[in-house]
């Protein structure tokens, strides 16, 4: 029977072939029915690589199976093989008497509207949330959820999800609160395999065709050579003055206190703290860290251990950001899409549940037969405008009543160009501004609103330092003045007095 088995499986690559071709001439519209016939073809290809290797294995006859067949064929009595053959698969019934026919042809057969024999459910019926959309968006709600409880971050100013979407790759400053110490809890580590390992699931539903492990195999070399050439943002090898403690990253006037990371203004207050349950907490935990890093403890051994600690931290964050990379389109939708969102109602909500449900059952021929009159309903949006939550253009007075085709550029932000009046005060308070004066060395951010431009911030952040100099000096150059009875006031004031006659 190695014959027959041989042409079953030239049959099965024939049908093989003949079904990823029907199936690449395919052009659907609705994105479910393109990943449905994605995930086919990506099905049949490995269908076909397996059955290759197998009738590969029959023609390479290491067991001398196919050559005795053949022999026993041509040297002795036909017809005896031929009936032996038939009592062999008569005796295989007899035995297994409703064992199904595998039927080739409606295995690999393309869905038409009229077939009611075949099944009806898609294969990626399952694979995306209702929030993914058939692999349009993100759905990274519980990553954020989890985010939000992290040590380090659960103390500080909450995170929105649409904050979150834009820093979800980023782990430096100014975007990511978290310090390096706070990073090598086992919390963080779970919460970044957490993360990446949805990002590659994602990407693997959405695209079956492509060489995702060649991808990411290219990701680990990327990796293991930033890493040797010690250029991973964040993971830079740390000497013994940072091993202790961190830089003081304060303006320099007042006192640093390296534990509580924090610079107080007078010597006073920074006693008075001193004795406070933060301060002795940080300074436990800072001297934990030093006694792991190996200041205190075994030396280069113990500093190795912590080395490969950090090695997989930031190989599972340098993995998130090449993902994300990866996938800006999607993440770009995603906020789109969570934006419009938040603007509809629960009305609106439930409409476009409902249409989406109702695009998803429709059936394959119903959309090929329609495309014609669909073909002459495309939306004219000429102005660009933005879309509703409908998808249709929104209304022109609605734009202008917005100013969304005003341009507000700042300067300080890179030249960052933001679209309407409420796009652009709602910068000032936003990482990328707050950063950008930073770097201008502006520490109060509070009295540059409405101010764009790198000079006039420099001038105004100059002329407030001046200001608070000559304040200082002023009140350090008063002469005191004593009258009489005893009563210590300013010389100005003194002279007043005299000059009124009250002294």
């Amino acid at each position: 029977m190695v014959l027959e088995e041989q042409r079953n499986l030239h049959e099965d690559l024939e049908r093989l072939e003949q079904a990823i071709s029907d199936r690449v001439s395919e052009d659907p519209r609705h994105i479910r029915d393109r990943l449905n016939r994605d995930h086919q073809i990506a099905f049949f290809l490995s269908r076909h690589s397996d059955q290759a290797k197998r009738l590969t294995s029959i023609y390479d006859d290491t067991d001398q199976a196919r050559t005795k067949e053949i022999q026993e064929i041509s040297t002795g009595d036909a017809f005896e093989s031929f009936y032996k053959q038939i009592s062999e698969i008569k005796s295989f019934h007899r035995r297994y008497p409703n064992e199904p026919v595998e039927n080739l042809e409606r295995a690999y057969k393309k869905r038409q509207p009229g077939d009611s024999d075949l099944p009806m459910s898609s294969e990626v019926d399952n694979m995306f949330t209702g929030e993914e959309g058939f692999g349009r968006y993100f759905d990274i709600y519980r990553q954020h959820e989890d985010y939000l409880n992290l040590p380090g971050v659960i103390n500080t100013k909450r995170v929105t999800y649409l904050q979150y979407l834009d820093y979800f790759d980023k782990f430096t400053p100014p975007y990511c609160p978290l310090r390096r110490s706070d990073k090598m809890t086992d919390t963080y580590f779970a919460y970044l395999g957490f993360l990446a390992d949805y990002l590659e699931s994602f990407m693997k539903r959405t695209k079956p065709l492509e060489d995702l492990d060649k991808l990411f195999a290219s990701f680990d070399r990327e990796f293991e050579e930033n890493w040797e050439a010690d250029r991973v943002p964040g993971w830079s090898k740390e000497d013994d003055s940072t091993s202790n403690g961190p830089v003081t990253e304060g303006s320099g006037t007042g006192v640093w206190c390296p534990d509580c990371e924090k610079e107080f203004a007078t010597q006073n207050v920074y006693e008075s703290h001193l004795n406070g349950k933060k301060h002795k907490k940080n300074a436990e935990a800072r001297l934990a860290r030093g006694q792991t890093n190996g200041v205190n403890g075994t030396g280069p051994k113990a500093t190795s251990v912590q080395r490969l600690k950090e090695r997989a931290v930031a190989e599972r964050e340098f993995r998130i950001t090449k993902l994300a990379a990866a996938m800006q389109t999607e993440r770009s939708d995603t906020k789109t899409n969570v934006e419009r969102r938040q603007g509809m109602t629960e009305r609106e909500r439930q409409q476009e549940l409902q249409a989406l449900m109702q695009e998803a059952v429709e059936p394959v021929g119903a959309a090929q037969e329609d495309s014609d009159s669909d073909g002459e309903e495309k939306i004219y949006n000429p102005l660009k405008l933005p879309l509703a939550w409908d998808g249709k253009p929104i209304p022109f007075w609605l734009y202008k009543l917005h100013g969304l085709g005003v341009e507000f550029p700042c300067e300080i932000c890179g030249n960052f160009v933001y679209m309407g009046r409420r796009a652009f005060d709602k910068h000032f308070n936003e990482p990328r501004h707050i950063y950008g004066l930073k770097c201008l060395g502006i520490t109060n951010t509070t009295l540059f609103r409405e101010i764009t431009k790198i000079q006039e911030a420099l001038n105004l952040w100059e002329k407030i330092q001046r200001d608070k100099r000559q304040e200082k000096s002023g009140t350090d150059n008063v002469v005191q003045m004593e009258d009489a009875e005893g009563n210590v006031m300013p010389e100005k004031v003194y002279y007043d007095l005299q000059k009124q006659g009250l002294l």
